[in-house]
């Protein structure tokens, strides 16, 4: 009997697509590792990344980006499978819906920035319906929505005008 060997194409998509994924994953490491003011507030720095995808390859890649970060950012800081990976997928999975309901605005009247604020609330979004689902019960996890709805807001502006910036230096 002879063993047989699977041989995958790699295509210049693939490549691509990893290497936007490496840039995420290492900023969401990197994020990790700054203080937070609150548990669960942080910058996002890496839908930077997944932005610039979105306008320059499309939803599909984009969205091939942020699970890949989620996946493999939660394996090399160790969350794989506990709540915060979970709470980071519902984040990227709300995320990425508006993000695809974004790519379909009129680019003449919304941009980067917006379709950031939009994902930015999204996530947020999923994360508190997931952490009311499943690991707080009760509805006062709402009572933290103001709070993290200004950060969305803020870190949304600021995540869409640095992907703003960066789409507008040659590829």
């Amino acid at each position: 009997m002879t063993a047989s060997t699977i041989e995958l194409k790699v295509t210049e998509t693939d490549r691509r697509i990893a290497r936007y994924a490496a840039a995420a994953i290492a900023l969401a490491v990197a994020e990790g590792a700054l203080p937070s003011p609150l548990p669960g507030i942080k910058p996002g720095l890496a839908n930077i990344v997944v932005l610039i995808v979105l306008w320059r390859h499309g939803w599909r890649e984009a969205a091939w980006v942020s699970l890949l970060r989620v996946v493999a950012g939660s394996l090399l800081i160790g969350q794989f499978l506990a709540p915060g990976f979970f709470l980071a997928l519902a984040g990227a999975l709300a995320s990425l819906a508006a993000l695809a309901g974004a790519a379909r605005l009129p680019r003449r009247w919304f941009g980067a920035v917006t379709a950031s604020v939009l994902a930015a609330f999204a996530h947020i979004g999923g994360q508190l319906l997931l952490a009311r689902l499943w690991l707080v019960p009760h509805d006062g996890v709402f009572l933290l929505a103001p709070v993290f709805g200004l950060s969305a807001l803020v870190f949304g502006i600021v995540n869409g005008l640095i992907a703003a910036r960066l789409l507008e230096e040659p590829t």
